[in-house]
């Protein structure tokens, strides 16, 4: 079924002969591969699939921005959006701490204020607090008064 019909001289170069191999089941005629036979100068027969040149791929038009520079712009935007957030955070924890300062000293003031109005405050009696001092008899340890 392979065998040469041509009969190579010794300088005939066309000794290419291109067989298609028939499937035992039906398959479709795109995806058999052709076979190639090759007659050699001694007589022998090569035989086994044509292998396509290799064509290099075509080039492929390069992007006008490169996805290095699209990385670094996508970075950049996402490290001002973290840098808006922490200085929205920091704001919000300096008022927070102004507040409760704020709160703290309203607070001093006006228990220091109550304290002072108890303290100096008139109360029906003029003065501190008052001691009546009696004459004393101690004798052997006892205290009489």
């Amino acid at each position: 079924m392979n065998e040469p019909t041509h009969t190579p001289t010794a300088h005939d170069t066309t000794a290419l002969e291109v067989h298609r191999p028939v499937p035992l089941v039906p398959v479709q005629p795109v995806g058999v591969p052709s076979v190639a036979s090759v007659i050699l100068p001694d007589g022998r027969v090569v035989t086994g699939y044509a292998v396509a040149s290799a064509q290099p791929e075509p080039d492929t038009a390069k992007p006008a921005v490169s996805r290095t520079a699209v990385n670094v712009a996508l970075g950049g935007v996402g490290f001002l959006a973290v840098c808006g957030g922490l200085f929205l955070l920091t704001a919000f924890i300096t008022v927070l701490t102004a507040l409760v300062t704020q709160l703290v000293i309203l607070a001093a003031v006006i228990f220091g204020g109550w304290i002072a109005a108890q303290v100096f405050g008139r109360s029906g009696h003029r003065g501190g607090t008052t001691v009546h001092i009696r004459k004393a008899v101690i004798k052997r340890s006892h205290f009489h008064g």
